[in-house]
């Protein structure tokens, strides 16, 4: 009897303890935007499951908020903004990755954009980067790849940073600053770029995809011990991943959500992401990825650059030590060559 019962106990528990069905529970940093599409798709389709993953998605106001969790062990993934708290952690040998692209302005994905308000436009005052001399512009945060592009769109008007009075705010705190005219410009990303354009308040002066085409704004990010305690788990996640991105891009169409996929793609950002107007989902610009997650390092370097130069970084550590795409490159040898749907 005692046997015929450890029997039928070893029976109820095979199929929890065998790999098919053990499911990892990895903790994820996200920020819920639609740059977050392809690990909300992995999610939604199945993937993460069949590489035998759950996924505890976790929010936060910034990738620069993700640092320490996930050198601490307390975060697996995270994504968003490359800033200098990256490599500021790398140099006290915290070994956080860049692992695959998450977000970038490629052209016609120009999902961010130096904004001027309409009327100071209207009057003539502020048509060009060179306008910008003496302006207030609204920023994200210090320190982070957004600050980086304004120089850059300063820089093709002539002018560097020191020309104009920088504001820090998040992004939604722009459009009430835009209405009370406490601000004459911004570097913007969506969506909250078109609820002031729909408002009235603001014009576009210029998408980043047209001053620095694909523009690496975000990427993916492992954390130290996800990739030395789990390396498996981080080669499974990249799969998923990867498959998430195709799919996400499967849904895109001349910049916006009007590919073959959208139709799948609206229902998943819905629910996993900030927006849920589906009418307003497919009017966005959305931002491009790469199918294969490769990253652009040129850009990557260059923002560390900037960095460097305005002191946030003493630059003991590059973008060199703080990339490793073999996980990348495994899962597209895995997956096979990325074949767009029709």
């Amino acid at each position: 009897m005692r046997l015929r019962a450890l029997l039928a106990i070893a029976t109820l528990l095979t199929p929890i303890l065998t790999g098919a069905a053990w499911a990892e529970t990895l903790n994820v940093g996200v920020a819920g935007t639609i740059s977050d599409g392809p690990f909300f798709v992995a999610d939604k389709e199945g993937y993460f499951k069949q590489e035998g993953l759950e996924v505890n998605f976790i929010r936060f106001d910034s990738a620069a908020k993700m640092m320490a969790p996930l050198g601490a062990g307390q975060l697996d993934v995270g994504g968003g903004a490359t800033s200098a708290a990256l490599f500021n952690a790398a140099k006290r040998n915290v070994n956080i990755r860049i692992v695959a692209d998450k977000a970038r302005n490629s052209p016609g994905n120009g999902f961010q954009a130096i904004l001027v308000r309409k009327d100071l436009y209207d009057s003539g005052k502020i048509r060009s980067f060179a306008d910008l001399k003496g302006a207030r512009i609204a920023v994200s945060a210090k320190g982070n790849s957004e600050e980086f592009l304004v120089q850059v769109a300063l820089a093709k008007g002539g002018l560097k940073l020191s020309d104009v009075n920088e504001v820090y705010m998040g992004f939604g705190e722009h459009i009430p600053a835009m209405a009370n005219k406490a601000i004459d410009a911004s570097l913007t990303t969506e969506p909250t770029n078109s609820f002031m354009e729909a408002a009235g308040t603001v014009v576009k002066l210029a998408g980043v995809d047209e001053f620095y085409p694909n523009f690496q704004t975000a990427v993916s990010f492992y954390g130290a011990d996800f990739i030395s305690k789990k390396p498996e788990e981080a080669k499974k996640f990249m799969v998923a991943l990867i498959r998430g991105m195709r799919f996400y891009l499967d849904g895109l169409k001349d910049g916006h959500i009007a590919g073959p996929n959208a139709d799948k793609l609206i229902p998943i950002l819905q629910q996993y992401g900030t927006v849920k107007d589906p009418a307003l989902l497919r009017s966005l610009v959305v931002n491009g990825i790469d199918p294969d997650g490769n990253v652009n390092e040129d850009s990557l370097k260059a923002t560390w650059g900037f960095f460097r130069d305005t002191k946030e970084i003493d630059g003991s550590t590059s973008v060199d030590d703080v990339l490793d795409m073999s996980f990348a490159k495994a899962a597209v040898a895995q997956l096979g060559p990325y074949t767009p749907a029709k």
